[in-house]
C-alpha cells in the first residue's frame, strides 16, 4: 500500500494584504490644509471600500502633522526620516519647505520608495508625481480682477503680505503681479510683509494698521493665503479701515462671509482643498498598483467676488462649470478643467 503525503501550502487572504502609505501633512491650523487632508482621508475610506466589495490591497496611513513655523519645518524633517525607517510603501508629502526636504527624498529615491508632493514640491530629488492648485492663476485672477475694480485709479497703493519658503505663494505673487503689468496698472508696491498662518497674520495687520494710521495712505492688500489672511482681515475690520480692499487666495469660508458682507476682501481665488488631498491620494494607489501616473497636476482655482459668490460652493464640493468672467479679461472664460502632464 502506497502512502501519499499532502502538502498543504499556505493560503494567503489578498483582499488582507495592505499598503502602507506614510503622509506628512503640514498644518492643523491652516484650514485649507485641514480640508484637504480630510479631502485624503476621505478617498482612503472610498478605496477601502471598493476593496472590501471587488477585492484587491486595501491602505493603511501612518500619518504626521508637522505644524507651522520654523518648527514645523524642523519637526517634518525628523517625520520624514521616521517613514523612511519604517520602510512604508510609498510617502505622500505636503513639504513645509521646499529645500528642507531634499535629503530624505534623495534616501527615498535610493530605497526606491515612491514620493507624491502636494500643494508644494521639493526642489531636489525624484517626485513620482506633484499635485497643487493652479496657484500662477490664482493670484493672475486676484491681480486680473483688481485691474479691472481700480483701472481708473492714478496710483494704487499696494501691499504685499507674502511667504517665500514654499512654491505655492510665490507663484501667486507672480501671477498677481503679471496681471497687473499685463493690464497696464499704475501700481506702487508700498511694503512687504511675511505671514502663512493666523498668529503671523494678525501680527501683520497691526502692523499694516501702524504704517499706513492715515486713511487713503494705503489702497490694497494681496495676502498670499487666508491663513494669515483672515486674521488681517479681522484687524482691519476692527480698525473700520473699510478704505483697504484686499484680494487672497484659497476660499476659506470665514474669508468668503467676509466677501460677502462687502467687508474689505473684494476677491478670493478659492483651492478645492478636498480635490486636491484626495488627487494625491488616488495618484499614489495608482502608482502602487501599476498605473501610469501623470507627472504634475494642476486643479483650478476659482475665483470668488461678489459677482460669482453663489457659483462656489466649498472646499469640498464638486468643481463648477465654466463661465464667462463679468470683468475685463484677456481669457473671457474661467477654465474648470485639470492640466495633466
Amino acid at each position: 500500500m502506497k502512502l501519499i503525503v499532502l502538502i498543504l501550502l499556505p493560503l494567503f487572504i489578498y483582499a488582507n494584504e495592505q499598503f502602507r502609505i506614510g503622509v506628512l501633512f503640514w498644518s492643523n491650523t491652516i484650514e485649507g490644509q485641514v480640508a484637504m487632508k480630510k479631502g485624503l482621508e476621505n478617498e482612503t475610506d472610498l478605496i477601502n471600500k471598493q476593496v472590501t466589495k471587488n477585492g484587491g490591497k486595501s491602505i493603511k496611513l501612518i500619518s504626521f502633522i508637522a505644524g507651522d513655523g520654523e518648527d514645523g519645518m524642523e519637526n517634518q524633517l525628523k517625520q520624514f526620516n521616521q517613514l523612511l525607517s519604517k520602510n512604508v510603501d510609498a510617502i505622500i508629502v505636503q513639504p513645509t519647505d521646499n529645500a528642507i526636504l531634499v535629503p530624505p527624498l534623495l534616501e527615498a529615491n535610493k530605497k526606491s520608495i515612491p514620493v507624491v508632493a502636494y500643494d508644494q514640491y521639493i526642489s531636489q530629488g525624484k517626485l513620482e508625481s506633484f499635485i497643487t492648485s493652479d496657484n500662477y492663476q490664482a493670484g493672475f485672477l486676484d491681480g486680473e480682477y483688481v485691474s479691472d475694480k481700480f483701472k481708473n485709479k492714478k496710483e494704487l497703493k499696494i501691499a504685499l503680505v507674502e511667504y517665500p519658503h514654499v512654491s505655492s505663494t510665490v507663484q501667486r505673487v507672480d501671477g498677481f503681479i503679471d496681471a497687473l503689468e499685463k493690464y497696464k496698472v499704475n501700481y506702487k508696491i508700498v511694503k512687504r510683509y511675511e505671514a502663512v498662518e493666523p498668529v503671523a497674520g494678525a501680527k501683520v495687520g497691526l502692523e499694516i494698521l501702524n504704517d499706513f494710521p492715515k486713511k487713503g495712505s494705503l489702497d490694497l492688500i494681496f495676502a498670499i493665503n487666508d491663513g494669515g489672511g483672515i486674521s488681517l482681515a479681522n484687524k482691519l475690520i476692527k480698525a473700520n479701515r473699510d478704505d483697504i480692499s484686499m484680494a487672497t487666495v484659497d476660499g476659506d469660508p470665514k474669508s468668503v462671509a467676509f466677501l460677502k458682507q462687502n467687508k474689505n476682501i473684494i476677491i478670493d481665488s478659492a483651492q478645492f482643498c478636498g480635490a486636491m488631498g484626495a488627487t494625491a491620494l488616488r495618484v499614489t494607489y495608482e502608482k502602487l498598483t501599476g498605473k501610469n501616473i501623470a507627472k504634475n497636476i494642476l486643479l483650478p482655482v476659482f475665483p470668488i467676488t461678489k459677482e460669482t459668490k453663489e457659483m462656489y460652493q466649498g472646499w469640498l464640493a464638486p468643481i463648477p462649470k465654466r463661465f464667462k468672467k463679468p470683468w475685463k479679461s484677456v481669457t473671457p472664460y474661467w477654465d474648470n478643467k485639470l492640466k495633466e502632464r
